[in-house]
């Protein structure tokens, strides 16, 4: 979903959060050094998700817009659902602190956690260049030392012309460059817990360009993450929705595929774009859905879009039936 339609921290306080810690914790030394030359290692993580990589079976998961330690999304999708989520994504700023105690108790309830890290208004030609190497490797030793695995999806949607890294504000090299900047910080660190998500906006209409060159390439990423919604503007078919962008990227990976963020908006064919979706995505083979469980704005109009899986009971019958029967929806960690 676009950026607009996400309750996010303005980038001004993210740069305060940046700032403070910055100047505390690193002293605000080595911001512009190469990630291959850093010689201080994170304490060694004591998980490796070496094993998760290719899930035996496809996963469900939840995403809002709230904190990890914010339980109640995944307490209301668990009620609703009648089973637990096995993910639950969150948005984090660039600058912003990793959530160590959130993202823990996620883990020890038996949650995958994902994180979005959103660049906000930080230039990728930036982070590509290395000004903000110190941030980078804070991070990396603050998600080193938690114990528990973490999906990391990067600048997403980075095809989409809304985000401010977007294709009318940066080049898909800079993208690529920042992106391998951060991973090879994070390698160097010794970071071994992290999942690393590739997550562009499905193609279509309003996303036309090529992901070809947004792509960083196989040894950079875990999973690819497709972004895309049953709606007005999106689509309201798996195979025109969602295909398309499939067929796309197998022409350069052949990495595990994971729809990291849809929904179906409300309307007299909710029942049905939702047994589409998840007979249409177990067809595809992906290995897990992540449900957009919110009411919000469409962006640019003052409609209100409700994606919430029990938006009427319909539709909340047509999820848990479709989604059981798909086969979406397992542990990767029993609580």
């Amino acid at each position: 979903m676009t950026t607009r339609r996400r309750g996010r921290p303005s980038a001004a306080a993210a740069l305060v959060v940046a700032v403070v810690f910055l100047v505390g914790a690193c002293g605000g030394a080595g911001s512009g050094s190469n990630a291959t030359a850093v010689t201080a290692t994170a304490p060694a993580a004591r998980f490796k998700v070496s094993s998760m990589l290719k899930p035996s079976s496809p996963a469900l998961g939840v995403i809002d817009d709230k904190t990890p330690w914010q339980y109640g999304i995944v307490t209301k999708f668990t009620k609703e659902a009648g089973r637990a989520p096995d993910i639950r994504e969150y948005y984090s700023n660039w600058g912003d602190d990793f959530d160590t105690e959130g993202n823990a108790f996620l883990w020890q309830h038996g949650r995958l956690p994902m994180m979005a890290l959103v660049p906000s208004d930080t230039p990728l030609v930036d982070i590509a260049a290395g000004r903000d190497d110190t941030y980078v490797r804070h991070l990396a030793n603050q998600i080193a030392a938690y114990d528990g695995p973490l999906a990391l999806s990067f600048a997403g949607e980075m095809n989409g012309p809304w985000n401010s890294w977007g294709p009318e504000h940066a080049k898909p090299a800079a993208f690529v460059a920042a992106w391998k900047r951060v991973h090879d910080i994070f390698t160097a660190q010794g970071v071994t817990n992290v999942i690393w998500v590739w997550t562009p906006h499905v193609v279509d209409s309003g996303t036309p360009a090529k992901l070809r060159p947004y792509y960083p390439g196989n040894s950079y990423v875990d999973w690819v993450g497709l972004i895309g919604y049953y709606g007005p503007l999106d689509g309201v078919a798996f195979s025109s929705l969602f295909t398309p962008t499939l067929r796309q990227i197998s022409d350069f990976s052949s990495k595990p595929v994971l729809i990291a963020e849809t929904g179906v908006a409300q309307d007299k064919s909710k029942e049905a774009h939702i047994r589409d979706l998840f007979q249409g995505a177990a067809k595809a083979g992906v290995i897990g859905i992540v449900w957009y469980d919110q009411r919000k704005d469409w962006p640019g109009s003052k409609q209100l879009m409700d994606w919430r899986i029990s938006s009427s009971v319909g539709a909340l019958a047509a999820f848990k039936v479709e989604s059981s029967r798909s086969g979406f929806g397992h542990s990767f960690k029993g609580d």
